[in-house]
């Protein structure tokens, strides 16, 4: 599933053929993705798009009368290309652009969406998120105020949107490598020192996959068809069985709320 680095790496593609260019037709090949496309979407036609925004794993393309929100889902794909190019397998929505260019929605599982915002509204699923994780709003600070009492496994509470929105399984996994928490403590018996550490990795972790394109998972491609690259320095992600950098345990794997989960049990405390 395409994490934050992804979806950003996906925003930054798009924009420079995107930003400021008007909407000429919207195409809709497949109108129910995880839930239907509203009509409203066409509004678009004939609209600027002013900005080009990222709120946690969703997309927002910003016009005078409204908001496109899309969510990649689990495979989901955005494209740029000339218009006119013949429709894919998968292709399901399209925005054609004055500039000659159309920005096309690939999604094998159809578990994405396409969605709209009114001015001055905000829809239901950006409501009550928390910070952005590379922004000063979110610290350990944070962290450690909130998870007190917490029970959660502290994996679980990083990947909580209302806690901070964007930290998705493949990095929380990395992110409590880099910091030696093992994934299954209670989030309210992590120290403040701890936290703090866990906040900085967590920026640190998330920035540098943007940096290098994202991670590069079977069903993710970025906006110009190339891959990323961080997959070849994940540290534990997908590599149960496998010796640990660090000391060579083998890195073992654990359900925790139903995702798989890896972590080094020598490292990991």
């Amino acid at each position: 599933m395409p994490e934050l680095p992804e979806v950003e790496v996906s925003r930054l593609g798009i924009t420079p053929h995107v930003l400021q260019q008007t909407v000429t037709a919207v195409q809709i090949w497949f109108p129910t993705l995880r839930w239907p496309i509203p009509e409203a979407v066409k509004l678009l036609e004939g609209e600027k798009v002013i900005a080009i925004r990222r709120r946690a794993k969703y997309l927002l393309l910003d016009c005078v009368h409204g908001t496109l929100i899309i969510h990649l889902g689990m495979s989901g794909k955005l494209h740029v290309l000339p218009t006119g190019q013949p429709r894919q397998k998968h292709d399901h929505f399209e925005l054609e652009l004055d500039n000659g260019y159309s920005v096309r929605l690939n999604d094998a599982r159809r578990f994405g969406a396409v969605l709209w915002q009114a001015p001055n509204e905000t829809h239901v699923l950006l409501e009550g998120l928390g910070p952005e994780p590379l922004t000063d709003e979110f610290d350990g600070e944070r962290l450690f105020a909130l998870s007190r009492g917490r029970k959660m496994p502290v994996k679980s509470f990083i990947m909580d949107n209302a806690v901070v929105v964007g930290v998705g399984n493949i990095y929380a996994n990395e992110a409590l490598f880099a910091t030696g928490i093992d994934p299954r403590r209670a989030a309210g018996k992590i120290s403040k020192a701890r936290f703090v550490q866990l906040s900085a990795a967590i920026k640190e972790i998330l920035a540098r996959a943007i940096t290098q394109g994202g991670t590069t998972l079977k069903d993710f491609m970025k906006a110009d068809g190339k891959p990323g690259y961080f997959k070849q320095e994940l540290t534990v992600y997908g590599r149960n069985g496998e010796a640990c950098i660090t000391c060579a345990t083998p890195i073992k794997a654990v359900k925790i709320g139903q995702r798989n989960s890896f972590y080094c049990p020598q490292c990991q405390r």
